[in-house]
């Protein structure tokens, strides 16, 4: 006979209906209030549309580049002794825990007119702050550290078995690389870009403090979600529930493949 949650003490399973209540009632108030006869409407009015294919264009550019950056990291992390892995590592993952205005400060600090990097940037004749590299590159800091975290930790629970096996057998690192971990990585990069994709895609306060919101160059859709609330509840609604369902749709997409493997070693 296979346990349940009925041999669950009572409060155990009462905090779980409260934590699933905690998350679900918010969600389900943003349902109620959606207009849903103008729905369309507001969806697809100039405003929406122009913020939508900018969060959408920067969201897809920033995962591209965590992709890029985080599976080097996540071998440097995994597969060298470098010193001072533990120190890189905490500092990867400090944007998880910074507010969204303190992130975006920071970059404004480094790339902003007189930021650590701005003297340089304006020499080249390249300005950042206040345009759509702006928002890339918020989102780019703020979404790294969840595609570093799901490459490393597929490193971590494949192994490095196979790789030791191939260059033992006279293979070149860069050979180990392109047909043994990257074949062996790839569910994990996959799952990486798409949770970088929903992050960037989410992404606020470091947007609104180093990009502002200028229509069609910075204003994504959660900034257009914010002014909106100001006038039309309605509206916002609407744009949220997008987002709610993108979101929804890209935890699924994420965690499909665990699907087979739930319940098993479950004990009977």
């Amino acid at each position: 006979m296979r346990r349940g949650a009925a041999t669950l003490p009572a409060p155990v399973l009462g905090l779980a209906l409260l934590a699933g209540a905690a998350v679900a009632l918010p969600l389900v108030a943003i349902i109620a209030h959606v207009p849903w006869d103008e729905a369309v409407d507001l969806l697809t009015a100039p405003s929406s549309l122009a913020a939508l294919r900018l969060s959408l264009l920067t969201a897809t550019i920033a995962a591209a580049i965590c992709l890029l950056l985080a599976l080097p990291l996540a071998l440097v992390l995994t597969r060298t002794s470098l010193p001072g892995r533990g120190l890189l590592r905490a500092v990867i993952l400090v944007p998880l825990v910074l507010p969204p205005v303190v992130s975006g400060l920071a970059l404004l600090l480094t790339v902003g007119r007189r930021g650590l990097l701005g003297p340089l940037l304006e020499d080249a004749g390249i300005r950042i702050v206040f345009t759509t590299a702006a928002v890339v590159l918020a989102q780019v800091f703020v979404s790294l550290p969840f595609t570093v975290l799901t490459i490393e930790s597929a490193l971590v629970a494949a192994g490095s078995g196979p790789e030791r096996i191939a260059a033992t057998l006279g293979a070149s690192p860069a050979t180990v690389l392109w047909r043994v971990t990257l074949p062996r990585m790839l569910p994990a990069l996959v799952t990486g870009t798409i949770l970088a994709f929903a992050r960037a895609l989410g992404e606020f306060g470091a947007t609104l403090t180093v990009a502002g919101s200028l229509e069609g160059v910075t204003r994504t859709l959660p900034l257009q979600i914010y002014l909106a609330r100001e006038s039309d509840t309605g509206a916002a609604a609407v744009l949220s529930l997008f987002l709610i369902v993108v979101a929804l749709a890209v935890v699924l997409l994420a965690h499909a493949r665990r699907a087979p493997t739930t319940g098993q070693g479950a004990p009977r």
